[in-house]
């Protein structure tokens, strides 16, 4: 199976690389069109913020390489939230595959960015989730975020509920980190991989 890593110049690929060999696969970190779209699954890292990682994906000609994709493919993180239409975050147009909006988080009194464990609660039944228990912890780093919508296929709490993973269509998010989420990280990545 041919698993690529998007080369998005915004994530640190090499955790998430080292994630998916831990599980018995070779990824392949590039953003030639060809390997790209010639790959069975597909990796959407991203880290810092909306507005500079637009900037890259549009300078690198990714934008339409990206939304051009049938394969699945999993946001991690930013790249979750470059699946939205728009971004709080430097105001952005994203991606506009996901007919939704970031927005800044209000957590009350809580510290932002929101950093460290938290549960998720994901829809009964999804093949993302299988084999994670209902509440299951993972580790997040984010200050910005989906409010729960039409594509919420999970979702957490940090002073109001936010979407924790996404569908639509091909596409999957997930806000968290799975490849630093322990043993529940590594599980979500597996069934994403053998979707």
């Amino acid at each position: 199976m041919e698993v690529v890593i998007l080369d998005t110049g915004c994530a640190n690929l090499a955790s998430v690389a080292y994630a998916v060999k831990r599980l018995g696969y070779n990824p392949v970190v590039s953003r030639d069109p060809d390997i790209v779209l010639r790959s069975d699954k597909l990796f959407l890292p991203g880290v810092g913020s909306a507005s500079a990682a637009m900037k890259i994906l549009n300078e690198r000609e990714l934008i339409p390489l990206i939304k051009a994709c049938t394969q699945p493919v999993l946001g991690i993180c930013l790249g979750m939230q470059l699946l939205a239409k728009s971004s709080e975050e430097g105001s952005t147009d994203t991606l506009g595959i996901i007919d939704a909006p970031i927005k800044q988080m209000k957590a009350d009194n809580l510290p932002l960015p929101h950093m460290g464990w938290n549960n998720v609660n994901p829809l009964a039944g999804h093949h993302l989730f299988r084999g994670i228990e209902d509440g299951a912890y993972f580790y997040f780093v984010h200050g910005y975020a989906m409010p729960v919508c039409s594509a919420t296929i999970a979702h957490s709490t940090y002073g109001e509920p936010f979407t924790a993973a996404v569908q639509q269509d091909n596409f999957f998010g997930v806000q968290f980190h799975p490849e630093r989420s322990g043993q529940a990280g590594a599980q979500l990545l597996k069934n994403f991989l053998e979707m």
